[in-house]
């Protein structure tokens, strides 16, 4: 139905899956519901049952938590029926977006002189990715942020980094000291034996270029892991 018919229509008259557009206008963002919201972006559901009632029970599903939702991928949502790719695509898009959002919130913190603060800062790059990545902060005098590359990402337990890469941007940045950081999809904080050798060759190559390893940190879902508080560094 038209939004100008729906407008002379009871709010209770509208199809459900009309109601969440209209409360938007009528009422504003804040009062939707999360099932709601996703309903507006998938638009319809399937004939068995709503956007809003197929939202809810996806919802449902992933214990009404959207940060478990946001993990899931295109083909797992697409699993849904009602959910085609088109679909799938526009709520993976849609979190993709809140994710960034509270990225660049943090791109005021620019001052990352202890774990913590880069566990704060680096979280919403890691947080539910399904590979290794591994990035590197590269950091003025005083621990300032000058820049954060993406050095390399692999498989679920393996990230190729080319130490001649990292060497080279260090340079170029002329930073005092660098944070090498990377992820563990399964979820273990422990580091492996590949991740301390690297480390190690790491902070042995920037000694000879007079720049220093301030730590290494792993990332979970559930937390890190550092070198440096740990005392590998």
């Amino acid at each position: 139905m038209p939004m100008n018919q729906l407008s002379r229509v009871a709010i209770k008259a509208w199809a459900e899956a009309d109601r969440p557009r209209e409360k938007l206008l009528e009422q504003g963002r804040r009062a939707l519901t999360d099932a709601e919201l996703l309903a507006i972006l998938i638009g319809s559901g399937s004939r068995e049952e709503s956007a809003v009632e197929l939202c809810r029970r996806i919802l449902h599903d992933k214990g009404n938590d959207l940060n478990k939702l946001s993990r899931l991928s295109v083909s797992e949502l697409c699993r849904y029926k009602g959910i085609g790719e088109a679909k799938a695509i526009s709520i993976v898009a849609a979190l993709e977006l809140g994710r960034r959002r509270k990225e660049r919130k943090k791109e005021a913190r620019e001052i990352l002189n202890n774990s913590r603060r880069v566990y704060e800062y680096m979280e919403q790059v890691y947080n539910d990715l399904p590979y290794e990545e591994f990035w590197v902060l590269f950091l003025a005098g005083g621990c300032k942020l000058i820049a954060k590359v993406l050095i390399g990402k692999g498989g679920n337990d393996f990230t190729p980094v080319d130490i001649k890469q990292v060497l080279r941007l260090a340079l170029e940045y002329h930073a005092s000291s660098i944070v090498l950081t990377h992820n563990h999809p399964s979820g273990t904080l422990k580091p492996s034996s590949m991740d301390i050798q690297l480390t190690n060759k790491l902070n042995d190559a920037a000694k000879l270029f007079d720049f220093s390893i301030n730590d290494h940190i792993i990332f979970t879902n559930s937390g890190y892991y550092s070198f440096r508080d740990s005392g590998l560094l």
